[in-house]
């Protein structure tokens, strides 16, 4: 088996201190590695053995590229060309880099390619995230059979995980600023390119960003949608309310209808249920690339991976670029791309026998640093590959906060796609992080907003 894949660690000693054997049941708690070699993330700090993954440095600065008033972002890397190129030609030469729905779609489209850069490790958290980590990393456990946590307030849960579950608590909860506030748009896509725009107003608040949160409570997450257009569709609300245990305390939704002007319990927007508008497309738990309960699955730590994923994806969020302008039949247009060859967490999840659920076995890929699912190979009831889901990540680095450019699902079958993608049109303040700055919420505006 070649070097780049399933990486447990680059060296004897780091193996041993990590200790990351992926039968491993108890909880890792060395604190000494953190911040040295371990990253405060818990991602390896060293490069990999060739260095084309890169030590990691602390991240992007603050000024690392001009940021106008009006949110305008120019890349850092924008006078980067491309390393080398992917595509259905000479795919064998990477394998070992990619994911096997990624290898599907280079085998199925002749247009679709990878084009790849020099990897950068983009990504920091704040100060006192990376201070609450630490405490996480002793106090903190799953509990009901990993599908809760306790003594959690925020950070990263597990930065040394030795198990499935663990990695994916560690997505769930990952930094995004605290709260925001953005505009988004949905796509639906036509095996022809024709595609089904709808627009969205996303308000979210995570659990450090109420002040006046109580102690021991389950809040993990507040957020409410509102669809912007087209004008047959708009004012329909979603409210949900994620908890750290959605089995015992499962997630709380709502909808408002606003033809109706009535507001009903949605107790279907989960597991594999459809998410709205994407027609069957994408389920409800696979939106941000998992979500929600993770108790219809057995989940299993297989390693780690070198693998070619979308990241700093600044030319993804260029105003200038019109959602349509990155739509094509069959896939996005993979001239706005760009992808790193980056370290990442593989973690399968199998059905368990007598549960139900569209997607039979899932295979995520989870970035090191920022605990994003970057990509997911998604197997149907016969063990067939279905789809494929990729993830576009960008560091907003005026604000330090990681944020997802544009996320895709891709049908294998039926040559449709389905897309969530970042909005960069509106002025700043009404996008990202500063219109909600941590600890400005409060559960009477919660209340609010749900209203």
């Amino acid at each position: 088996m070649k070097n780049s894949q399933f990486l447990l660690s680059q060296t004897p000693m780091l193996l041993a201190a990590l200790c990351l054997s992926c039968n491993a049941l108890a909880k890792q708690s060395d604190t000494s590695l953190m911040g040295t070699v371990l990253t405060p993330m818990g991602s390896i700090m060293a490069a990999n053995a060739d260095g084309s993954i890169p030590v990691w440095t602390g991240g992007l600065a603050k000024d690392a590229a001009p940021v106008t008033e009006e949110g305008r972002y120019t890349s850092p890397f924008a006078d980067e060309a491309p390393l080398f190129v992917v595509n259905a030609n000479n795919l064998e030469e990477y394998r070992d880099l990619m994911t096997e729905g990624q290898i599907a779609m280079l085998q199925r489209y002749p247009t679709y390619q990878l084009n790849v850069f020099p990897t950068h490790r983009s990504i920091n958290i704040p100060a006192d995230v990376v201070e609450q980590t630490k405490k996480n990393l002793t106090d903190t456990q799953m509990t009901s059979d990993g599908y809760g946590v306790e003594n959690y307030h925020y950070g990263i849960p597990f930065p040394q995980p030795t198990v499935g579950l663990e990695v994916i608590w560690n997505h769930l909860t990952r930094y995004r600023g605290g709260s925001l506030n953005r505009v988004f748009s949905s796509a639906t896509v036509k095996p022809n390119g024709e595609p089904l725009i709808v627009t969205y107003e996303a308000i979210n608040a995570f659990r450090e960003s109420v002040s006046d949160l109580p102690p021991g409570d389950s809040l993990l997450n507040f957020s409410r949608i509102t669809t912007l257009a087209p004008a047959r569709m708009a004012g329909e609300i979603t409210l949900v309310h994620d908890s750290l245990n959605q089995v015992e305390e499962p997630r709380a939704a709502w909808q408002y209808n606003p033809g109706q002007r009535r507001v009903r319990r949605a107790p279907v927007v989960a597991y594999d249920s459809s998410a709205r508008y994407s027609y069957g497309q994408v389920v409800s738990d696979s939106v941000d690339g998992f979500n929600g309960a993770p108790d219809r699955y057995n989940w299993e730590l297989i390693g780690k991976q070198e693998l070619l994923v979308g990241y700093n994806a600044y030319n993804l969020i260029d105003r200038n670029l019109k959602y349509t302008d990155i739509i094509n039949p069959g896939h996005l247009a993979t001239q706005h791309s760009r992808f790193e060859k980056h370290r990442v967490w593989v973690v399968e999840a199998t059905l368990k026998e007598g549960a139900r659920h569209v997607y039979a076995k899932r295979r995520f890929y989870i970035d090191e640093d920022s605990w994003k699912i970057m990509a997911s190979d998604i197997y149907d009831s016969r063990g067939q590959l279905w789809r494929q889901y990729e993830s576009h990540l960008v560091f907003l680095h005026d604000i330090q906060v990681p944020v997802t450019a544009i996320e895709v699902t891709y049908d294998l079958h039926s040559g449709q796609y389905a897309t969530n993608y970042m909005i960069n049109e509106a002025p700043r303040k009404a996008i990202y992080g500063e219109s909600y700055p941590r600890s400005e919420f409060t559960s009477a505006k919660l209340k609010r907003l749900g209203k």
